[in-house]
């Protein structure tokens, strides 16, 4: 047989492929490899932040078979170690934090498309599943973890019914290992009552959304046709309206992505309209001026991100910082959400959004709250995760300092359901190698 020599186009185009093959070889051999064994261990001295609001000095916590046994304090209660003995005096315990309407793992690469996967085309799908597109693989991920951020809800983006989100653990191979709760809620971002035009860098007027009413009696009729469809025995398939049936039957969520005190109230009238039972708003700007009617119909809020700029010209210039204390101190639930300008890599800031609110107005273990105890309870997790209670998950983390503090946020251990999981990340590697480059021994202790 005559094989005919390449040509140089040829080799060109199969060293090409060769350099991408290792170079994908790398990056996937830097992914740190995911836990696999519970251990019995105890954490000994540590100042335990129980994530309910309360606080125990000089803590004695005891893991086995990843489940708490027993939390106390040292110097009340007598209780013998189990397994191995972590001494954290000095040190403070919480537990793992949630990301709330987070896209992690779902873009890998915002300028590289074949890595997006957030969102699919079309109005409204709400048979669309984000934890299929999960990657446990993912790089940002990874990143995530050494700031305390364990635990994730993963949410689809676009059209009017985005899709489902579910919640995952941000330690697996894969996303059948990673999820926690699957299909927990179907997202609906809520038509805008005002429009602007010009671009982002030379807006326009605010002007009157004209199809605001028609947009939402769109959305009316749509959730008409579900209800009808779902209430009717025989009858043909239809995915999108049978996708909805557990979340019309109130053993699902709604969450309405909101904005403006006059979409708010409307959204208020719709979920009262339609008998939705699990409500939940997100992002919800001007919130504070309705606080009385969110409390009346016991709709949480997660709060918009924290670390923004106002909404509104005349609005406070600290209304970001202090607008989760605002709804707290009203008596509205509230816990705290990321969406917006590269909010993968920002959800590692999580912590500190919690320490910002509690710099302005807000209890730090109230703070604390509403990145653990909170949003468990939201998405219905919270037998089992969000706080360090005796019969949880040891989904947890010990930090050198004040975690809530971008000085004192120094993990030296984090456990993802009594897993000793890695903290080491690209950006961890990259910190020693460059510390080692100027002859300086690295500070961290994690590994």
């Amino acid at each position: 047989m005559n094989v005919k020599p390449l040509t140089g186009k040829l080799k060109k185009m199969k060293n090409l492929v060769i350099a991408f093959c290792a170079l994908f070889t790398v990056a996937v051999s830097a992914q740190q490899t995911p836990a696999s064994i519970k251990k019995s261990f105890t954490i000994m001295n540590a100042t335990a932040h129980i994530g309910n609001g309360e606080v125990i000095e000089n803590s004695v916590i005891i893991v086995d078979k990843g489940v708490i046994t027993a939390v106390a304090d040292a110097r009340v209660v007598r209780i013998d170690p189990v397994g191995e003995v972590i001494e954290a005096s000095g040190m403070h315990v919480y537990p793992g934090i949630i990301a709330m309407n987070s896209t992690l793992g779902l873009v890998e690469v915002d300028a590289v498309k074949a890595s997006v996967d957030q969102r699919e085309i079309g109005v409204y799908n709400p048979h669309i599943r984000s934890i299929i597109a999960y990657n446990a693989e993912s790089r940002v991920v990874e990143s995530m973890r050494p700031n305390g951020v364990l635990i994730a809800q993963v949410v689809p983006r676009g059209g009017r019914i985005s899709g489902q989100s579910s919640v995952v653990q941000l330690d697996a191979w894969n996303w059948e290992d990673a999820v926690i709760s699957m299909d927990e809620g179907i997202h609906i971002n809520w038509p805008s009552s005002f429009s602007r035009s010009g671009s982002w860098y030379n807006p326009g007027p605010i002007e009157p959304n004209k199809k605001y009413d028609e947009n939402i009696i769109e959305l009316q009729d749509f959730f008409n046709d579900a209800v009808a469809h779902n209430m009717t025995q025989d009858n043909e398939s239809n995915l999108k309206f049978e996708a909805m049936r557990e979340e019309l039957n109130g053993n699902g969520r709604f969450y309405f992505h909101v904005n403006g005190e006059k979409s708010i109230r409307d959204v208020v009238t719709f979920i009262k309209k339609n008998n939705i039972k699990k409500p939940v708003l997100v992002g919800a700007q001007g919130a504070q001026n309705v606080t009385d009617l969110l409390k009346q119909n016991n709709i949480p809020v997660l709060a918009g991100r924290v670390h923004d700029l106002p909404a509104r010209e005349d609005s406070d210039y600290d209304m970001p910082y202090k607008f989760p204390y605002l709804l707290a101190k009203a008596g509205v639930t509230v816990a705290l959400e990321n969406s917006g300008d590269m909010e993968r890599h920002q959800t590692r800031n999580f912590p500190f959004y919690a320490g910002t609110v509690a710099g302005y107005g807000m209890d730090k273990e109230q703070a604390l709250k509403m990145i653990t105890l909170t949003p468990a309870q939201i998405l219905g997790i919270d037998k089992k995760y969000g706080s360090l209670e005796e019969g949880k998950s040891a989904t947890l983390f010990i930090s050198k300092g004040d975690a809530l503090d971008m000085r004192g946020n120094q993990l030296t251990r984090a456990f993802i359901d009594g897993r000793d999981i890695s903290l080491n990340s690209h950006q961890t590697e990259l910190y020693e190698r460059y510390m080692k480059k100027f002859g300086k021994k690295p500070q961290r202790t994690n590994q």
